[in-house]
């Protein structure tokens, strides 16, 4: 290529940046810039009013926040889109608050599945499968919480305004810019008005580009370099009375590393170097080449009149540097030691590119090409080994040239442009290197302290960044290498015309259409993107006049990059130290992005506190843009910067918001400080700092008494246990707002999520009794006090109201009754955790010594048989009948038994999976037992068996209702199944316990009953259990019937309980098929049962499923299909399902045996079949045997339900051939009679569409009964030519009568000729009625549309027409004779055919003189084989025309051959063909063509031969085909292999062979040397050719000689394969 540099190169050839960056690279390094994104969020309105006061006072707060940190940082992070710094801060979704109007304390507290059957507890039905269930808390485990909003009322806040500030502010007054400028510019108006003024301009030119350091730099188009300093001053004017003024335009400007130096290039190609110090004249004069030189080329340098586009200075040096020019060549300048300009040499190195003049040795064209983009490598601030080799980095159209050009020029890198690149794009390329930089901290993601060598570069839309690292090189005298990496990949909406290092982490790029774009290094993720347009960004067109003729060739083919050459930006936008430097046409503006804390202060000042609070917050969590605002990576760092001012801007906050309040309520409403709580409260929770809420927030919000809102905010923190304790006054407040507001369910979650060590016990007890809140009083009596007996005993407090005399008799106030009962319940849920060792109500696991005290407690209370004194210490006993003098055994146990003993026996049984009950834990106390008190003693000796006794003791019959003794029978025999291993009971006890399930009080619990009783069988056997089965069949127990008869091998008993069952009746035909099956070892008398069972309930078995039985029964018990039958014989579907079912099963039921073929049920099918499905009855009839059916049986039958093809099916199958015409020609005189009244019946009252859709109904009927006929004329011309067939030299009928099988075709087509003929006049009759009737009334409302005659016309003749098709394809047969010149072919083949067709007109004749009125149908008869015979001739020239061509193609193809590669073997090297080939090839061919003229002559003279010669054997096609074909005739242009005359082998002129991959051409023999040289030769698919014999040779070698099916051998070329 024109560019590459003709330097030694040092690049790795594996290295490329497209392979580095696609395996490197991950799917995000690649981001879309949408086209439409605005660079900022919604903006915040300003307000009307604006108080000064506060805007000091925030700026103030956080004036001394400016960035601090260096733009060598830390890790990247994850920032947001531009423009939106932070997203809104938004709760989870939760219900509605529940407003109640009582205190009952939160009735659905627990789950509980089930209720005691007690007056006015609205309780469910007993059934409630309480052993199925489990207890479950409303309360979940706070792991399971989701964060519920404070409010349902009040969304989130938005960045864009808060609510109360909206309020102040003035709609017209926002825009859509964020309140603070992404970046902060400043014009430079003293600069401006030296450089950019008409004075200025006239001095000394229009700016023309610059160059930014410790100065700014400016070159002009008169030459003349101008330097400010950072004050604006004008420090000097260099080149004024200097040949730099007579160069033309400053083009290029660069500054040295130590800022003493400037370099200038100009547009004739000369550089000059000023040192500051003295700049009267150049330091150093680098001049274009002259005309001589360029000549002589005995030196390097730039082209005269060619602009020196680029410009740089090498490390510190101030006599090295770079340069280059619009035509694509770069330069190194490096100047020698001397004494001022005059002593000092400069020797100039090309590293890039081509002089116009040269010429590529290969003879190429050279490219056009240019420098799109040079930079040589600056200065860091850490010394590394790159800083002396001079790197430089060049893109070209094609190429990113990397060249070290010290101590020599060197190629380190080269990588083309990258496949992303989109072709016939804007053509664009821009590049910038960031040196490398000692860091402050560690960078976490290298680890390193120094940061790497970089480059970003840019072709078209696609940024690469590429970073260069240091291989240490094993000798010290050499320089280390270098790896390039290209680490991530950008890809842009548009091209990029300029991209600068804003810091190590940030990087600004410029597109096409001046937007401004900040990206983050690592993540490659846009942060900001705003328009520059109105800067009026200096450009020029530097490279359209180079590549003029690259765009003009416009190839859509090309890849290449073929499209607009943008405009030049590079000399325009500079960066430095973290500054943007715009070059405009009218001004020089700097810009820098806004830091957070100039962010913060903006929001503040713009009045939005609240989204100020927000990205302070994202701030410090570095949810924000970290890298763009100034913040460093390191978290601590940017924690210590952010946290203080945080805070501040809160409490800022506060005591404006409420300052407002104070003045006019409007101004800070509830809304806006609901918003303001909820985003201190996120904030707090990001710093962890939740005191700020109850040290500051609580007294503002308190003093203006809306504290609501914030213990509202509070709540999902407590939940999520971010918060756990709250201060004394906060718990009080909190309680009475939820109270108040009817929130006692969620009061309760929050008291049971926080640490009860922190709560005042007195204050927080008396207030949940005082308000019913039972559950937060549980869980404070049972975490803070560690006291189980306490809260069971003020839940049974609650009970004594209602429990009287121990029986249920109500509080007599409905309200308090409701109450009480609704909090009693929950002493079900409470057992249930307690005693399976969790915390009530959050389920959490208790700690085993807890959980066995707690546990021991427990069952002391309820078991120990006797009342307590409680509280401990006390003498005061807890009474369940305080108005009775003494208290019953079990007190507290048998109240709670009696208010709802289902519940409790649900919490035991899951008590009784608890591993507390296995064994006594007084053996593994090792002697300690005496020390613990007596409660904890009584519960460790308690289990299971213990357990029940005392249940079966109390609960007697005698004191409970059947719905209570029922539960406790379904706990025993439940839980014996599972513990058989620690209960004991006696037999008697079990038998009751099985009566007593049997027993049950509802039918509603029949199904747990029954489940309980197949327990208890499971493990308990009964002796007696033939007295226990009319109980079970009392019962219904019919699941624990067929387990017994099952086992007891009464299968007829078996299959009845089958039969009773109602939930299982479906079962009982596998129950059938598994006692009858093959097999099964049943015994005579047990078959016999089933049998019996099966008989007296054949008609519950058939109405269950008829297609079912009939399917078990014709597998199991055939015998009995008949008995099945009878007893259904008044419910005829059911019958015919079961027989279709039996004769005509489902393809999954096919092959199966036992299939019966009893005559008599095969007739009854048909004649139900007749009934219930009439089309199906021909087709079945046509696959039974004939011997099992009887036509006299069938025929009424098949005659009343009008099935007569049927009966015409089964008439002739009996030999009854022309009864079955009769009966057939029968029908279709009915239906035509059936037409006739339709249409000439004056009274029919149907409308057009429906006597149109009956005539065409009953013509198909008539035209289906036809086909009929149609069969049965060819069944019998069938018989009638096999019987003649067999009776050869009986003598002939005589010519003219017909044969039987001719009289049905003669009376099937004269019926359908008359019917046709008939119903042809009445339709024309009708339709001329019609045509007067509308005529004559013409103004009536009641005359109907006429109907489509033609169709129904067209339809009728298709009746006539069908016979006589049918009539003819049936008597015309096959010619057999042969074909003579004496007659038509087949005159004589369908004498039958007009036989009938003689007859037919004769009978016509006779019934009718005038022939008139069949004219019509005849010719239409006629006229349609005419048609057909015509479409048939056009169809058959067609087919020969396009097979002709299809066949002439092939010939072509085959004949056109194929042209060897060359002239000469490929084996031997030897000439085969063409000028200089040995042999006489000419000779041969001469030959070759003698011979095959002779052939042709023999062959016509045989052809003239046979057909002279008369036929002798009658068959065949004349004596051509037996005659022998003489033994050299092969040599045409078939497949095959020819003889010589010599007897040898010769393959044949264009023969081709192929092995099944490769086609061979075997060359003619008369373009070949004779045999006896060579052989043949042989052309190859792949157009090698070779020798046949050295073909041969080579394959012999190889061992690869193949023969085809043919037996030819074929070839494979053994250079293709």
């Amino acid at each position: 290529m024109s560019e590459e540099p003709e330097l030694p190169s040092n690049v790795d050839p594996s290295s490329s940046d497209d392979e580095t960056v696609r395996g490197d690279r991950e799917d995000d390094h690649i981001v879309e810039v949408p086209r439409g994104e605005s660079p900022s969020s919604t903006a915040s309105p300003l307000p009307v009013r604006t108080s000064s006061t506060i805007k000091n006072s925030y700026r103030e707060l956080l004036e001394d926040a400016q960035e601090n940190t260096s733009e060598d940082g830390s890790t990247d992070a994850i920032p947001r889109r531009a423009g939106s710094p932070i997203d809104s801060l938004l709760s989870g979704p939760d219900d509605s608050p529940s407003v109640q109007g009582s205190i009952i304390s939160s009735p659905g507290s627990s789950v509980l599945p089930f209720g005691a059957s007690r007056p006015g507890m609205g309780s469910p039905t007993p059934s409630f499968r309480p052993f199925d269930l489990r207890f479950q808390s409303r309360i979940s485990s706070p792991s399971l919480l989701s964060l519920r909003p404070s409010s349902p009322f009040l969304p989130g806040h938005s960045r864009q305004v808060s609510a109360a500030t909206s309020q102040l502010l003035d709609p017209s007054d926002t825009d859509t810019s964020p309140p603070w400028e992404v970046v902060r510019w400043t014009k430079l108006r003293k600069l401006n008005g030296q450089a950019f003024s008409e004075t200025g301009k006239r001095n000394f030119g229009t700016p023309t580009c610059m160059a930014v350091s410790a100065s700014i730099v400016l070159g002009t188009s008169k030459g003349i370099i101008l330097m400010f300093d950072y004050n604006q001053n004008l420090k000097m004017i260099i080149g004024p009375g200097t040949k730099a003024v007579e160069s033309g335009p400053v083009t290029a400007v660069a500054i040295s590393a130590d800022y003493n130096t400037i370099a200038g290039g100009h547009a004739d190609g000369n550089i000059f170097t000023w040192d500051t110090t003295r700049a009267a004249r150049p330091f150093l004069s680098i001049l274009h080449l002259d005309p001589s030189q360029m000549q002589n080329r005995t030196t390097d340098g730039h082209i005269q009149n060619v602009a020196v586009t680029q410009l740089g200075f090498l490390g510190t040096r101030h006599t090295a540097l770079v340069s280059a020019d619009g035509r694509g060549m770069a330069f190194a300048h490096l100047a020698t030691r001397g004494t001022g300009a005059l002593g000092r040499t400069v020797k100039t190195t090309r590293i890039l590119g081509r002089y116009p003049d040269s010429k590529l040795s290969s003879g190429k064209p050279v490219k056009p090409s240019t420098v799109l983009a040079f930079a040589p490598l600056p200065l860091g601030n850490v010394e590394m080994a790159t800083d002396t080799m001079g790197l430089t980095a060049m893109l070209t159209p094609y190429l990113l040239v990397i060249v070290s050009t010290t101590p020599i020029a060197q190629t380190q890198h080269k990588s083309a442009r990258p496949k992303e690149v989109a072709a016939h794009g804007a053509m664009t390329g821009c590049l910038a290197w960031f040196p490398a930089v000692k860091l402050k901290v560690v960078d976490p993601t290298t680890g390193s302290q120094i940061s790497k060598v970089k480059l970003v570069y840019c072709w078209s839309n696609i940024l690469t960044v590429l970073d260069v690292d240091e291989i240490p090189s094993e000798d010290k005298d050499k320089p280390p290498g270098l790896k390039f990496k290209a680490r991530s990949r950008w890809r842009c909406e548009e091209a990029i015309v300029a991209v600068q290092w804003l810091s190590r982490s940030v990087l600004t790029v410029m597109t096409i259409s001046q937007r401004l774009i900040v990206l983050e290094d690592r993540t490659m993720r846009m942060t900001e993107a705003f328009d520059l347009i109105h800067k009026h960004i200096y450009h020029a067109d530097l490279f359209s006049h180079q590549l003029h003729s690259l765009v003009e060739q416009l190839d859509e083919e090309d890849t290449s990059m073929h499209g607009v050459v943008a405009d030049a930006f590079y000399m325009s936008f500079k960066a430095y130290k973290g500054r943007l430097f715009l070059l405009g046409f009218n001004d020089v503006s700097i810009g820098a992005l806004s830091n957070w804390a100039d962010r913060l202060i903006a929001l503040m000042e713009n009045g939005d506190y609240i989204g100020a609070i927000q990205l302070a917050t994202s701030y410090y969590t570095g949810d924000a843009d970290k890298l763009t605002v100034g913040l460093p990576e390191d978290t601590d760092l940017r924690h210590s910067m952010v946290r203080d001012k945080l805070m501040e801007i809160m409490e800022a906050s506060l005591k404006y918001a409420f300052g407002q309040r104070q003045k006019n309520k409007k101004l800070a409403g509830d809304e806006h400080l609901q918003e303001l709580a909820e985003t201190c409260f996120a904030a707090c929770d990001s710093v962890g700092d939740m005191a700020f809420i109850f040290d500051e927030m609580y007294d503002w919000y308190e003093d203006a008494d809306v504290e609501g809102i914030l213990l509202e905010i509070l709540e999902p923190y407590i939940l999520e246990e971010t918060v756990t304790s709250l201060p004394p006054a906060v718990v009080k407040a909190m309680v009475s707002h939820y109270v108040a507001k009817g929130l006692e369910s969620r009061l309760e979650e929050m008291l049971c999520h926080m640490e009860t060590t922190t709560l005042d016990l007195d204050q927080t007890t008396l207030l949940c009794k005082q308000h019913g809140l039972y559950d937060a009083l549980i869980y404070i009596w049972n975490q803070a006090l560690g006291d189980y007996i306490t809260p069971l005993v003020d839940l049974l407090a609650l009970l004594v109201p209602l429990m009287a005399n121990g029986e249920y008799t109500g509080a007599g106030n409905v309200m308090e009754e409701e109450l009480l009962g609704v909090n009693a319940l929950k002493i079900f849920p409470y057992l249930s955790y307690v005693l399976t060792g969790r915390v009530y109500p959050t389920g959490d696991a208790i700690t085993p010594e807890t959980s066995g005290k707690a546990k021991a407690e427990i069952y002391w209370f309820l078991f120990s048989g006797k009342s307590v004194a409680w509280p401990r210490g006390t003498d005061k006993r807890f009474l369940t009948r305080p108005g009775q003098s003494q208290e019953p055994s079990f007190p507290y146990l048998r109240m709670i038994l009696k208010f709802n003993a289902p519940s409790l026996l649900s919490a035991l049984n899951e008590a009784f999976e608890d591993s507390f009950l296995n064994d006594s834990p007084e053996k593994q106390m090792n002697g300690r037992i005496k020390d613990l008190p007596e409660e904890q003693i009584f519960g460790l000796t308690v289990d299971r068996q213990y357990i029940i006794s005392i249940l079966m003791e109390i609960v007697n019959p005698s004191d409970f209702a059947p719905q209570d003794t029922i539960y406790l029978d379904m706990f025993v025999a439940r839980n014996l199944a599972k513990y058989p291993q620690y209960l004991l009971f006696t037999g008697s006890t079990l038998t009751k316990t099985l009566a007593g399930l049997c027993n049950y009080p509802g039918p509603d619990l029949a199904e747990d009953a029954q489940l309980s009783a197949e327990y208890l069988l499971s493990v308990y056997h009964p002796p007696d259990v033939a007295t226990l089965m009319p109980m079970f069949k009392t019962a219904g127990f019919y699941r624990i019937l067929k387990r017994i008869y099952k086992g007891d091998k009464q299968y007829g008993k078996l299959l009845q309980t089958y039969f009773e069952d109602p939930d299982d009746r479906e079962a009982t035909f596998k129950c059938i098929e598994d006692c009858l099956r093959p097999h099964t070892g049943l015994t005579r008398r047990q078959i016999q049962d089933v049998y019996r069972v099966i008989r007296e309930n054949a008609r519950d078995l058939i109405e269950l499923d008829p297609a079912q039985a009939a399917d078990v029964i014709s597998r199991c018990a055939p015998e009995l299909h008949e008995h099945m039958l009878d007893l259904a014989a008044d419910q005829p579907q059911l019958q015919y399902t079961y027989l279709k079912t039996v004769f005509e099963p489902d393809q999954e039921r096919t092959g199966e045996q036992g299939r019966t073929t009893d005559r008599d049920l095969v007739e009854r099918y048909v004649q139900l079949m007749c009934r219930f499905n009439p089309p199906h009855v021909s087709e079945y009839v046509g696959l039974v045997r004939p011997a099992d059916l009887r036509l006299e049986k069938l025929l009424p039958a098949m005659e009343e339900s009008g099935v007569i093809d049927a009966a015409v099916v089964l008439m002739a199958r009996e030999g009854q051939v022309q009864e079955a015409m009769a009966r057939l020609l029968k029908h279709l005189g009915t239906l035509e009679a059936a037409f006739r009244g339709l249409f000439s019946d004056p009274g029919s009252q149907l409308a057009a569409e429906n006597l149109q859709v009956a005539g065409e109904e009953l013509i198909q009927s008539l035209r289906n009964y036809v086909l009929v006929g149609v069969w049965l004329c060819q069944g019998q011309t069938k018989t009638a030519r096999e019987a003649n067939s067999s009776r050869k030299r009986q003598k002939s009928p005589p010519k003219d009568s017909l044969s039987a099988d001719e009289v049905l075709w003669l009376e099937l087509i004269d019926a359908s000729v008359q019917i046709t003929r008939r119903l042809s006049g009445l339709l024309e009759a009708h339709e001329q009625n019609l045509s007067s009737g509308l005529r004559v009334g013409s103004d009536s409302e009641t005359v109907a549309s006429p109907v489509d005659g033609e169709k129904l016309l067209g339809l009728l003749r298709g009746l006539v027409q069908s016979a006589f098709t049918a009539l003819l394809a049936s008597t015309s047969a096959p010619a057999a004779s042969p074909v003579t010149n004496r007659g038509p072919p087949g005159a004589g083949s369908n004498l039958s055919f007009l036989r009938v067709l003689k007859a037919f007109l004769s009978r016509a004749a006779k019934a009718s003189p005038n022939l008139a009125d069949l004219r019509a149908v005849l010719s239409s008869i006629f006229s349609a084989y005419a048609y057909e015979e015509s479409i048939l001739r056009l169809s058959n020239r067609l087919l020969e025309r396009s097979l002709f061509v299809s066949v002439s193609q092939a010939v072509e193809l085959r004949q056109r051959g194929w042209r060897p590669k060359g002239s000469t073997c490929e084996a031997c090297g030897r000439r085969v063909w063409g000028p200089g080939v040995a042999g006489n090839v000419f000779e041969a061919w001469e030959e070759r063509q003698a011979a095959e003229e002779r052939r042709r002559e023999e062959r016509k003279a045989l052809r003239n031969l046979g057909s002279s010669v008369p036929d002798a054997g009658g068959k065949g096609k004349g004596n051509e085909a037996t005659s022998p074909r003489p033994e050299d005739d092969c040599g045409g242009s078939g497949k095959g292999k020819a003889r010589n005359a010599d007897g040898g082998e010769e393959h044949s002129g264009t023969g081709v062979e192929t092995d099944g991959q490769t086609e061979n051409l075997v060359v003619p023999a008369h373009l070949h040397p004779r045999p006896t040289e060579q052989g043949a030769v042989i052309v190859l698919a792949c157009r090698h050719v070779y020798h046949q014999s050295c073909l041969d040779a080579l394959q012999a070698r190889e061992g690869r000689r193949a023969v085809d099916g043919y037996g030819r051998e074929t070839y494979r070329c053994p250079i293709d394969g």
